[in-house]
Order: structure tokens, then sequence, then C-alpha cells
């Protein structure tokens, strides 16, 4: 993603796997200003486009981080 979106920071936070995704999501939009953190369950439908203000947290029904969130 990084080649993709120059300039946005930190990119992903595999640190963040298996944690609750709410927490993820304000430690990503603390880390990078330039994001906004969704939180979304794993299954849902979403768009395919890649955007350098956007990370997606997939969560699994308990709300627990199961991908590494990257900027797109």
């Amino acid at each position: 993603m990084s080649s993709e979106c120059p300039g946005t920071g930190k990119n992903s936070w595999p640190e963040l796997v298996e944690t609750n995704g709410d927490y993820a999501a304000s430690v990503i939009e603390s880390e990078n200003s330039k994001v906004d953190a969704v939180v979304i369950l794993v299954g849902s439908m979403v768009t395919a486009d890649i955007r350098c203000d956007r990370v997606r947290v997939w969560v699994d029904k308990n709300r627990i981080v199961v991908k590494i969130p990257t900027i797109g």
C-alpha cells in the first residue's frame, strides 16, 4: 500500500490483530491523523476502491480484529 499512498505515515498495524476493534481504530487514528479507521464485520460487503485516507479494521462477531489493519 505504501507505494500507492505516499506520504501517509504509518500504513499498517499488525500489533493490533487480536485486540478490540474500537480500541484498534482509536490507536490507528491517534498514530496517523491522515486516516479514518472504520470498524467492519468480516464478511460485510465493501467497495473495492483504494483510499489513502481510510483504514478498514476487520473484526469478528466479538469485535476482535482478525486482519492486519492497512491503509487502503
